[in-house]
């Protein structure tokens, strides 16, 4: 069954890839569900189709539209980063380019610099004072897209020089004379990003699984062929080159009743799906105990559910949407005996308490209401809305669920926690008085894991950054293995073994420990977007600077950089950091994460940015 639904995958990417509308809906950014549905209503009149369950159909569909829905995401974020990056490029230039096209001297473009700066400065500010609804969160960024604004509209050369001096010097009038290798590495760095962008926006089409390796070798046949195209030749050289995945496409379960729990003889947990053809299969859950008390609750209110179905309301079980997924292994034998079976499950925290699905119950309702009150201002009539009024019923009228009470995280507003990322110091803290600036407390990565663990069976005392320490040595030793393993042509996956997830719950939680010590009102974490492709960028050119004309050593320095910045998954950590957070109501902030000489200062820096985006969002 799992083979038949990657199968319809396959095929569905197959017959969007060379639909003549793909262009259409790359423009649109989308694709309607219709379409993608009429494609699999066609494909399922085959033989090979034809015994295949609905929900499996269904969940392929869901699946490449998801798919398709972030390709498109994805492709235009990239237009729209490259167009702006464009733009920058045209206009930045030298202070001696900028003298010889205005026809005036660097001094006389300062001071013209300055007035236009003054001016642009004071329209803000009466601009927040007539429309304070209509503020900018960020009064930097107000400003430097006024003064792009200002540049395009400018026709005399004088004032478009004088602006291009201020944008290329972040909005602000320089005393400082140029240096001209910073210029040209700066400018070489902006060039490396957009050649990288318009490489992306070439990048092939969604593709699908390869269950056996018949792609495989059709790409082998047509590279001992002649092949003139470049494009071609990087096709076929992906597809020679692209992992083959040997396990099929995950399976969706988009309503939460239909997984079905129990416990079987040995007091395990066990669950079954709804649907021709697995139904009859019950499938036993192995997790750790880290995860087992929410296969309880879940159990407990489908329990719930089963007995009262009439009464109780879905949308306030814990359990929102599933996912069978196949893991990847290795081993000889059949491949469901080899790979993994996992189930993903996406569950809604707040109905772990009562005040949480108090909460929830709220805002259902709150939805709901409006439904049917748009229904019936329609005059509708129909089953529909029926259904509509009886959910609403459940949601005002059920009160069975045994949930535990916790009470609110009272806060401190002027409290705030940072946290700054570095290659060196994966986190670092500072706690901070935003009324005052004080810093309270500042904590690096070695404090914050330095509570005791016992190791085995012995008595050792060791604490939790001995954990980090172990870590970075095997990843010192993969990186080794890795580079032999290369030179000889052999295979080079070497895994972490889950460490560095652990290392990161370990500094979540006692960020968030630290956070609740002193009733932070919330914690500001740097905003990462684009950080590995600035690092890339900014790296290439420094290569570039520091090897003039020699590739290769620019291709081994870029290489060993790249080697030290991505060892560390700042976004995961980040994201642990959030969902620990969240379960103790504390909020999340994120701001561009400012300069700083160390990463007490870039820590600190961080809260008070969030600080002046918070006031200048509120005045």
């Amino acid at each position: 069954m799992a083979q038949k639904n990657t199968l319809l995958v396959n095929e569905l990417l197959k017959e969007i890839n060379t639909h003549p509308d793909l262009d259409n809906w790359l423009q649109q950014g989308n694709i309607t569900t219709d379409v993608i549905k009429g494609l699999s209503k066609n494909l399922r009149t085959e033989s090979r189709f034809q015994d295949m369950p609905g929900r499996f159909a269904n969940a392929a569909e869901n699946l490449v539209q998801y798919i398709y829905k972030s390709w498109f995401a994805l492709q235009e974020k990239r237009r729209l980063l490259l167009q702006r990056k464009q733009n920058w490029l045209s206009m930045l230039r030298s202070d001696v380019e900028l003298e010889l096209e205005s026809g005036c001297s660097l001094e006389t473009l300062r001071t013209q610099a300055t007035k236009i700066l003054t001016q642009k400065k004071t329209e803000l500010e009466r601009n927040q004072k007539e429309k304070p609804d209509q503020a900018p969160k960020d009064n930097s960024k107000a400003l430097f897209n006024s003064l792009f604004q200002a540049y395009d509209k400018a026709k005399a050369p004088q004032q478009r020089c004088a602006i291009a001096y201020l944008l290329k010097n972040n909005c602000q009038v320089s005393e400082v004379e140029e240096d001209l290798k910073a210029y040209q590495r700066r400018r070489r760095k902006k060039e490396i990003e957009i050649e990288r962008l318009e490489e992306q926006l070439k990048s092939r089409l969604p593709k699908g699984r390869n269950l056996s390796e018949q792609e495989w070798l059709e790409a082998l046949e047509q590279a001992q062929g002649l092949i003139l195209d470049e494009d071609q030749w990087r096709e076929v050289q992906a597809s020679l080159t692209r992992k083959q995945s040997p396990v099929p496409f995950s399976i969706s379960y988009e309503t939460n009743t239909d997984l079905r729990w129990s416990r079987n003889e040995h007091k395990r947990f066990c669950v079954s799906f709804n649907g021709k053809g697995i139904s009859k299969h019950t499938f036993e859950v192995f997790c750790d105990q880290r995860q087992l008390h929410w296969f309880e609750r879940l159990a407990q209110d489908y329990e719930i559910f089963k007995q009262n179905k009439e009464l109780v309301p879905a949308g306030l079980l814990a359990l929102r949407s599933a996912r069978l997924v196949w893991q990847e292994a290795e081993g000889k034998g059949e491949p469901w005996q080899v790979h993994r079976l996992l189930l993903h499950c996406s569950v809604e925290t707040r109905l772990w308490t009562v005040q949480g699905t108090e909460e929830v119950r709220a805002e259902k309702i709150a939805k709901t209401q409006k439904i049917i009150d748009s229904m019936k201002a329609k005059g509708s009539q129909s089953k529909k809305l029926k259904d509509y009024e009886s959910s609403l019923e459940r949601l005002q009228t059920f009160r069975g669920f045994s949930r535990p009470s916790r009470a609110g995280y009272k806060n401190n507003p002027s409290i705030v926690i940072g946290v700054s990322f570095e290659l060196a110091k994966p986190a670092t803290v500072a706690v901070v008085n935003v009324e005052t600036g004080e810093v309270l407390a500042y904590r690096d990565v070695k404090q914050l894991l330095s509570k005791p663990i016992k190791e085995g069976k012995t008595n050792k005392k060791k604490t939790q950054y001995d954990q980090l320490k172990r870590r970075r040595e095997q990843q010192r030793l993969n990186s080794h293995e890795r580079h032999n393993a290369q030179k000889n042509g052999a295979p080079c996956n070497f895994g972490e073994s889950k460490q560095g997830e652990y290392v990161d719950r370990l500094l979540a939680k006692a960020i968030v420990e630290l956070a609740s010590q002193y009733r932070a009102s919330s914690i500001v974490l740097p905003d990462l977007r684009n950080i590995k492709e600035a690092a890339e960028s900014e790296v290439r050119a420094r290569a570039e600077q520091k090897f003039p004309g020699y590739k290769e050593l620019q291709d081994r320095y870029a290489k060993d950089y790249r080697a030290s910045i991505h060892r560390w998954s700042y976004n995961r950590l980040a994201e642990s950091i959030q969902l620990k957070a969240e379960k103790a109501g504390i909020a999340t902030e994120k701001v561009h994460q400012p300069h700083g000489h160390t990463p007490q200062e870039k820590a600190r820096n961080l809260v008070l940015a969030a600080y002046k985006n918070r006031k200048v969002s509120a005045s």
